[in-house]
């Protein structure tokens, strides 16, 4: 209802003055969203459920699937005949986009093209927040990271038809590879390579072999360097700022996988950097992973508008809308203070596990390592090498999830390549050892929970060596 409405409504049904204070509550919920419609920023801070569903109703009323005499009569008028599926989409059934582009907007769905519209801006708005202020363009893809970072190298074919080759800093991590063979490009796999710290080998990138590889193919011949900058210890952040040097000197595109690394201002940084020193076209990061909504969806960004045009219109056919409103119900119900509040709370316990963990290794002998890496750390296992494999299984059978254990001996080929020391990001790692992270919306409650479990673990295995160490003395004493 609106004023005009509440103003018909007669005093025998309800007094003049309740209406009154009614109407201030409307009002006031009126305003906060005439304020984001205008500024197309996010809220200082989060709003109330029922505001955010007042505005996403809103919303949904303005789409042709919900008029009030609806009069359809094409093959997809957006008719839901689950009552239950129409509810968990908030009304909303013509996806984004139109004709293959996920920005035209559609005659049928002004609600959703608005939504759409605005949660990109809400997305860039948050970018340059965490650091990426010269970001220019933001675009919502409801794909996950491996298949956007496929959309986007199809888009870079186009514009290099000649090119072959992806340049890629290896990541042992499958769907980095397959969206690169997926897009029908060559993978080029560049190790990485170890810097030693307190003993122990931390893996980053080898710039020097990015350049050998260049000179060696010619840059008319690569389509792309991939990057990383998120990812799990031992390996850290790419060197990403001297690749978009090298990039920007041969005039080569470079797309930066940042996985999860909207949550850290340190990854945020070298982007920005990157950027303003080199070439950077787009970067990539997933949504379930740092805005804590469901898998299914990532964020594109860049400092040019004119390449994520191109990849907006290179998507076939419409989109689901379904991404879209996740994040935006979960942006403005945080707002900004509330996100800026987990990405501190998130950097606080990440302090807190790396010292947690490093009173167990040393306890038992052991290393903890992660150089630059602001959210992975990795913990060596050299004193458990007969029961690595062990220690994964009882975690996970304690409930324990996320962690990787690694015991860098596996060998694994994925589409056709064959690597060493599969998961330690590296054919010279030797090491195994154990990874955690401290990702956004941890609680310090599961760390202590991991902790106990860890420690538990670790005595367990301990006793069982002193165990069968005594048993094989005793064996020999029989012997003899």
């Amino acid at each position: 209802m609106n004023e005009f409405t509440l103003k018909t409504i007669a005093p025998d049904l309800v007094p003049a003055n309740y209406l009154s204070v009614a109407n201030g509550a409307r009002v006031h919920r009126d305003k906060q969203i005439k304020t984001l419609l205008e500024k197309k920023k996010l809220p200082e801070n989060g709003w109330d459920n029922a505001s955010i569903e007042y505005f996403i109703s809103e919303l949904s009323l303005m789409d042709s699937n919900n008029f009030i005499k609806p009069c359809g009569i094409g093959e997809r008028e957006g008719r839901i005949i689950s009552e239950l599926v129409r509810r968990r989409h908030y009304n909303f059934a013509h996806g984004i986009g139109r004709s293959g582009n996920l920005t035209e907007p559609q005659p049928k769905a002004a609600g959703s093209t608005l939504m759409s519209n605005l949660t990109n801006c809400l997305l860039l708005d948050l970018i340059r927040e965490m650091g990426i202020k010269s970001c220019k363009v933001a675009i919502l893809i409801p794909l996950a990271t491996g298949m956007t970072a496929m959309l986007t190298l199809l888009s870079l074919k186009t514009n290099r038809p000649e090119s072959r080759y992806v340049l890629w800093s290896r990541i042992d991590q499958k769907s980095c590879l397959k969206s690169i063979t997926t897009a029908g490009l060559t993978p080029v796999v560049i190790d990485t390579v170890p810097r030693h710290e307190n003993g122990h080998d931390i893996f980053g990138t080898n710039v020097s072999e990015f350049r050998s590889k260049v000179e060696e193919l010619g840059a008319s011949n690569i389509c792309c360097v991939l990057s990383t900058t998120s990812c799990f210890a031992p390996r850290t952040c790419d060197n990403i700022i001297e690749l978009a040097q090298l990039c920007k000197e041969h005039d080569i595109p470079h797309i930066v996988n940042n996985a999860y690394g909207l949550q850290s201002t340190y990854l945020t940084h070298q982007i920005e950097q990157a950027g303003r020193l080199g070439r950077v076209d787009a970067f990539i990061q997933s949504t379930d992973k740092n805005l804590l909504v469901p898998v299914g969806g990532a964020i594109i960004a860049g400092f040019e508008k004119a390449f994520l045009d191109q990849i907006s219109a290179s998507y076939p056919g419409r989109a689901s809308g379904s991404q879209t409103i996740d994040v935006l119900i979960t942006l403005l119900s945080l707002g900004k203070n509330g996100y800026l509040k987990l990405t501190a709370e998130r950097k606080e316990l990440h302090r807190y596990l790396s010292e947690q963990l490093h009173q167990i290794a040393v306890h038992y002998g052991e290393s903890l390592v992660f150089g630059k890496n602001p959210i992975s750390m990795a913990l060596t296992l050299n004193h458990f090498k007969s029961n690595v494999d062990m220690l994964g299984a009882m975690l996970h059978l304690k409930g324990v999830t996320g962690c990787r254990v690694v015991n860098s001996k596996d060998c694994k080929t994925i589409v056709g390549r064959t690597f060493q020391a599969w998961g330690a990001h590296s054919d010279l790692a030797s090491e195994p050892y154990l990874t955690a992270s401290a990702a956004i919306g941890i609680s310090r409650q599961e760390i202590d929970t991991f902790l106990r479990k860890l420690r538990n673990i670790f005595g367990d295995l301990k006793k069982a060596d002193e165990a069968t160490i005594t048993t094989d003395v005793l064996d020999k004493e029989k012997k003899n």
